[in-house]
């Protein structure tokens, strides 16, 4: 007898959250998607708090549409381990996995949403990939700035916080990436791509 899973059958949508746990990682660049999880959290009025998946998570509906919220807290370069099981589980396919990233060759504040395509030197994008075995799936990247020189080092830089005018470009970018996710969901990736790719 085949059973089904009524709970998986009714998600439609993986929103992933790049960034890395702990306190030391909050407020840096690279956590650009854990700051816009929280946004959305903040917005839905839910906390993004239960252990699945090897994720915090929660399930919402936005405009009509369940996701399940994932900030995967394997530390970013093994980030599709935490997406693989739960679109697995939920039987969700790779367009409609949104992952929401930092991005270094971007200018701060500066948002690209893209149908697919490689990791980019993405260490947690290049996770998913290898881990879903596809590059076919959506991905919202959200500038965070190109190293001062090229000599920088590339761990230093994403791992350094924001601050000045740099905190409050990136505050505003990030309410602008939960405006792009709401739009993806309700009209699809086109109409978002027209309307918040800078």
């Amino acid at each position: 007898m085949f059973f089904t899973n009524k709970a998986a059958r009714s998600v439609g949508w993986l929103l992933v959250f790049l960034g890395n746990p702990g306190d030391k990682y909050e407020n840096t660049r690279h956590n650009a998607g854990y700051m816009v999880a929280d946004e959305l959290g903040e917005r839905l009025n839910v906390s993004i708090q239960k252990l699945k998946f090897k994720a915090l998570t929660n399930l919402v509906t936005i405009s009509g549409e369940k996701a399940l919220l994932m900030k995967p807290v394997t530390y970013m370069n093994l980030s599709g381990e935490a997406v693989r099981p739960a679109a697995d589980f939920y039987r969700i396919a790779p367009e409609r996995i949104l992952v929401v990233s930092d991005d270094t060759a971007l200018p701060i504040g500066r948002l690209r949403i893209r149908k697919g395509g490689s990791a980019g030197g993405h260490n947690g994008l290049k996770s998913i990939i290898q881990q879903l075995g596809t590059d076919q799936f959506p991905r919202l990247r959200l500038g965070v700035g190109e190293k001062p020189h090229p000599e920088y080092d590339m761990a230093d830089w994403v791992l350094g916080k924001f601050v000045g005018e740099d905190q409050k470009s990136m505050n505003a970018a990030v309410k602008c990436s939960v405006d792009a996710i709401v739009c993806i969901l309700e009209q699809g990736i086109n109409r978002a791509m027209n309307q918040y790719n800078g």
